[in-house]
């Protein structure tokens, strides 16, 4: 019956996080601002801390990203030091871009303006306006670099909908269909 009850209590964060992802978020204590958006939300992405972590305005979280609050290596070194606990909370500032499958650990602040490239773990203080990645994830640039080469490289279709995007996308690339 427990075992049921779980994978019930399971399937119903699923949905929930699939057809709410703001809602849910806040539903398990996630501190978020305004214009969050969330692209591919799961169950367990926000660890078993969600009240810890905090997330600014205008913030982007993609598919895969993971928040760790805290360092669960302690559990074995418990024999030796009972009440041994590495717990920090993780912020996010406004305006930051969070690739596909980066995780943040325990303590990390991001400052806002910030973009971070995919895969990317995280562990400690990042600047405002920098570019991170890599693992450990290091400042790579600041956004204004970013952008300066995002410029030329722009296919300047960024401002269409999502239709004309792909319509003009599969112009620029010779897609049939």
């Amino acid at each position: 019956m427990n075992r049921v009850f779980l994978i019930i209590c399971y399937i119903y964060k699923f949905i929930f996080s699939k057809l709410n992802p703001i809602k849910y978020a806040t539903f398990l204590g996630v501190n978020l601002g305004e214009n969050i958006k969330f692209y591919g939300m799961k169950p367990g992405m926000f660890s078993t801390e969600p009240w810890l972590i905090s997330i600014g305005d205008n913030s982007h979280i993609t598919s895969g990203v993971t928040f760790i609050t805290h360092d669960g290596g302690t559990l074995i070194l418990r024999k030796k030091v009972p009440d041994l606990e590495i717990t920090a909370p993780i912020t996010i500032g406004s305006n930051v871009y969070i690739g596909v499958n980066v995780i943040l650990l325990p303590g990390t602040i991001l400052g806002d303006n910030c973009i971070v490239g995919a895969g990317a773990v995280l562990k400690g203080n990042y600047p405002s306006g920098s570019v991170i990645a890599g693992i450990p994830g290091k400042v790579i640039k600041t956004t204004d670099e970013y952008l300066e080469k995002a410029k030329l490289n722009s296919l300047k279709v960024g401002h269409l909908s999502g239709v004309e995007k792909e319509k003009e996308l599969k112009k620029i690339f010779k897609v049939k269909n």
